[in-house]
């Protein structure tokens, strides 16, 4: 075993701090102590964001222990615990808060040792990198640099050994393949395994899934299938069968889509049951598929390590490239970067190094060929399986640069989420943050700005010196962009010295949003809006003027895109495959801001004119904590399945939308409305399979009915004494962040001193999905959170006992639910909405047939109306909190616990 470092370690939580000397014991000591033994000499901690949290000093700085296994152990995961890191290390587990200073010392000796061991599997690249940490100060560098040997042979350069893509020929069309049932149940058993328990309910939804894949009959009239599968029935191998079958038969692609990363993930898992992880050839079947701005971007990572990062962003910068030599693809959000790097420097230096901005130069880049998005896309035309989420797949849809790798065989899983990801994808918004984007993108750096960002100008001069007409239009579009938003507009805007004539709209955008504003908003520190409607003559003027300066930068970027076009027709001698390449991303860059100005011109066309009722508009100020981030004016479709049908459903040969809780109940009406099926001319196939497991046994609805909406120290109390009663195993749901943040305040410490870790979102610097992961790893935590934990959260076993909403999650009463709430029946909207969330958070609950818990709901007045949210069967009971602590203190759940006759059943949810 190896020797533990002799260096000081500090732990502190909810419950207290504690310090071990080098070669000494351990002692409690207050936050103050620990603080001055912080500032004294460099301290062994893990995570030191988050106990500086703890001890409530933000500059706190020490040797992180989770930063030493970053470096050691790039690209793999460790949940980033006492108890994580002892699981990835091999390691005895602290007993409890006191036995972790003495463990951080004898993890960091362990994790050092295995630089010395001939076994290192990342060794390569490390010696280099170390040398670099060096020069940055980095307080690990001098500890680890005995330890980690200068290789015999100088190391390659980051960029130097990376692989490069490899072009391919184009796919062909697919085989036009019908799939017969007795086919799919055999695929069906074959990924489902010998021995696997045979479920009815899977087997008819595989059946009803491969019916998308039949021949398609008529142009734009697609096979749409609308599939509910309870939890439990097997969803994804029941879909990946025929998936499978198919797309082996036709040589086709099918395209699975998802809201969420962790269903990424899973089906990530799960695919490997229909296909290999590699083809004979070296190809992959199965390819995970991002938005740009998930994977990192080589060239901004260059300009990271020659100088455009400094202090700890230069330091992390370091840190990416040793994980990009070992990263699998090349994914930061979500993939096989710890999600906590980015959370122990700062979150948008993570950002700064992937394609936020639209600016990728695409063959203009010395890193093209080893480029991350592009080995991805290629990789994904090739593939059997890609696994995207829904707004990729729409934005693919819509402008997709290569036609022949738009999805035409889709299943949207998570299904429920498409309506809201639609309403996202063709959303306009003409506001200062995306005006100065677009200003930055035309223009380039300006008064000294740091960065690599290139203008049109400087990414298109060779096309500029041939091309007459065209250098004249990019000189056109340069000029015009100048009235756009700069730097400091919204101070401007603030001060009254709004400069342009869209900046001087976003001002009086500010000003007529404050002047009506009746919600309440701005004492609360909360965004603000109003209707885009009744405007004096002035706010008239300004549009058109805003108006007008976007079509003079409009007109000159349609003519640059012709005139790049004839180029491409007619090239010159010295423009190689490359140079085309770079004009064609060009191309398709020029192509969706040309969209974007179009979609801004018409916004602004309509201010002072008829509403079209096809749209809703409004204005907003947006504010976080009272502090103003973004102005502008918004548009999205009253029902925005209308362009999902036209851009995504018209053009496929076959879609499914599929979820736990598609229907309302058993109305498919909702359903079908938020597919897009209603404006297609087909008459979607509708499928339900009910979810195997015992509901009425396994869990029970709660409603505790004795706390007062807006009563925080009640509700505060009320989650404490669930969390005690339970052991832990508490997801707790929130519909406001600040109700979040003062619960947390008033319960963590004393849950910690019971030995009870409390974590939420909004307040412990983590990222989400590392939350989960904590939250997943410790049957006696328990997580609060807001809506990214009501769904896509899969947490089986004995760490989700107990899930607790606040109240009613009612509908945020904003202008376009408002609109959209009058569309489609008022109230009754209203109560859809509100079960599919309840259901949603329900499924929380009970993920295999072993789970038992409870579902509770603090709320004095639950409309029985909304009880049609639970499964069938499941008990349902009113009843005080003392009642609901003993139920849940007592373990048992369901129709066989017993209910003393003080209690008020309101019955199983079937009456």
């Amino acid at each position: 075993m190896a020797a533990s470092l002799p260096l000081p370690a500090l732990h502190a939580s909810h419950g207290g701090v504690w310090l071990r000397a080098a070669n000494g014991d351990t002692r409690g000591l207050s936050k103050g102590e620990a603080i001055m033994a912080a500032a004294d000499t460099p301290l062994l901690m893990l995570n030191a964001p988050l106990v500086a949290n703890r001890l409530g000093y933000p500059d706190l700085s020490g040797l992180d222990l989770l930063e030493l296994y970053a470096f050691v152990h790039p690209a793999r995961f460790v949940v980033p615990t006492p108890k994580g890191l002892a699981e990835a290390l091999e390691l005895e587990e602290p007993k409890g808060d006191s036995d972790v200073p003495a463990f951080l010392q004898a993890a960091a000796g362990a994790i050092i040792a295995g630089c010395e061991s001939e076994g290192w599997a990342e060794r390569d690249g490390a010696w280099s990198v170390l040398q670099s940490l060096a020069r940055l100060r980095w307080p690990w560098a001098g500890v680890l640099a005995p330890h980690v040997r200068r290789p015999e042979k100088a190391e390659k350069w980051l960029f130097a050994k990376l692989p490069e893509w490899e072009e391919a020929p184009e796919r062909p069309q697919p085989a036009q393949v019908a799939l017969s049932p007795a086919d799919v149940e055999a695929r069906l058993d074959t990924l489902t395994g010998d021995g696997a328990e045979r479920r009815d309910g899977q087997r008819s939804y595989a059946r009803d899934a491969a019916k998308i894949f039949a021949p398609r009959h008529r142009e734009r009239l697609p096979h749409i299938a609308l599939a509910q599968a309870g939890t439990g029935v097997g969803k994804t191998l029941g879909y990946l069968a025929p998936a499978s079958l198919w797309a082996t038969a036709s040589q086709g692609t099918v395209w699975v889509s998802t809201f969420t990363k962790n269903l990424q993930r899973q089906l990530r898992q799960e695919s490997r049951r229909a296909w290999p992880e590699r083809r004979e050839d070296g190809t992959r079947p199965v390819v995970v598929r991002k938005g740009r701005e998930n994977y990192l971007c080589l060239l901004n990572l260059e300009d990271a390590l020659q100088g455009g990062f400094s202090g700890r962003a230069a330091i992390l910068a370091q840190m990416v490239a040793r994980w990009a030599a070992y990263s699998q693809d090349g994914d930061m959000i979500g993939g096989d970067l710890p999600g906590w790097l980015g959370t122990l420097f700062r979150q948008r230096g993570i950002k700064a190094l992937t394609d936020q901005r639209g600016e990728c130069v695409y063959a203009g880049c010395p890193h093209y060929r080893k480029c991350f998005i592009e080995r991805s896309a290629r990789a994904s035309a090739q593939a059997d399986l890609v696994i995207a989420n829904h707004a990729l797949v729409m934005i693919n849809a819509a402008r997709g640069r290569d036609h022949a790798q738009r999805p035409t065989r889709v299943v949207f899983d998570e299904g429920h989420h498409v309506f809201e990801a639609a309403d996202s994808t063709f959303a306009a918004a003409l506001t200062g943050q995306e005006a100065i984007e677009l200003r930055r993108w035309i223009i380039g750096p300006e008064r000294g700005s740091k960065g690599r960002r290139r203008g049109l100008s400087a990414r298109l001069a060779d096309v500029a010196s041939y091309d007459e007409a065209g250098g004249e239009a990019i000189a056109a579009a340069r000029k015009a962009a100048e009235d756009l938003p700069s730097d400091g507009w919204l101070q401007r805007l603030v001060e009254g010295e709004a400069f342009g004539p869209v900046e001087q709209l976003l001002a009086a955008v500010r000003a007529t949003t404050y002047a009506r504003d009746e919600s309440g908003g701005q004492e609360a520190g909360y965004g603000i809006e109003t209707e885009a409607s009744g405007f004096e003559g002035n706010f008239v003027e300004l549009a058109g003027k805003a108006a007008a300066s976007l079509g003079a930068i409009r007109q000159p970027l349609v003519k640059l895109g012709v005139r790049l076009e004839a180029v491409l027709e007619d090239p010159p001698d010295w423009l190689d495959a490359q140079g085309r390449a770079r004009i064609d991303g060009a191309r398709y860059s020029l192509g969706w801001r040309i969209e974007t100005l179009q979609a801004w011109e018409s916004l602004l066309d309509r201010m002072g004119g008829p509403a079209d009722p096809a749209f809703v508009d409004w204005l907003a100020v947006d504010r976080s904590d009272a502090r103003e981030f973004d102005i502008g004016i918004h548009r999205r479709f009253l029902d925005p399945m209308k362009p999902f049908a036209k851009v995504v459903l018209e053009p496929a040969h076959g879609v499914m939308l599929t979820s736990a809780t598609l229907r309302d109940g058993d109305d498919w009406g909702s359903a079908v409305a938020r597919s897009g099926a209603n404006h297609v001319e087909v008459a979607p196939q509708l499928t339900a399979a009910d979810s195997p497991f015992d509901y009425a046994n396994q869990a029970e609805v709660l409603i505790v009915t004795d706390i007062k909406r807006g009563d925080i120290p009640a509700l505060a109390g009320g989650y404490a004494k669930i969390i005690e009663a339970a052991g832990g195993g508490v997801l707790g749901i929130f519909t406001a962040i600040r109700r979040l943040r003062a619960v947390y305040g008033r319960i963590a410490d004393r849950l910690a001193r019971n030995g009870l870790p409390l974590f939420a979102q909004h307040v412990d610097p983590i990222d989400t999905g590392t939350l989960v992961d904590i939250f997943r790893d410790d049957p006696a935590a328990s997580l609060l959170g807001t809506d990214a934990l009501r769904d896509g959260v899969d947490v089986p076993g004995e760490s989700l006992r107990c899930v607790v909403l606040e109240g009613v999650p009612w509908p945020k009463p904003s202008i376009l639910h408002r609109a959209r709430r009058a569309a489609n029946g008022g109230a009754a909207y209203d109560d859809r909405m509100i079960r599919a969330k309840l259901s949603q958070a329900f499924g929380r609950l009970i993920r295999n047939k072993d789970d038992r818990g409870h579902f509770i709901v603090l709320s004095a007045a639950f409309p029985s109306r909304l009880l049609a949210a639970f499964p069938a069967g499941t008990p349902v009971i009113r009843l005080t909190l003392d009642e609901a602590l003993q139920r849940v203190a007592a373990g048992v759940s369901g129709a066989c616990a017993d209910v003393t006759s003080d209690e008020q059943r309101e019955g199983s949810t079937t009456s």
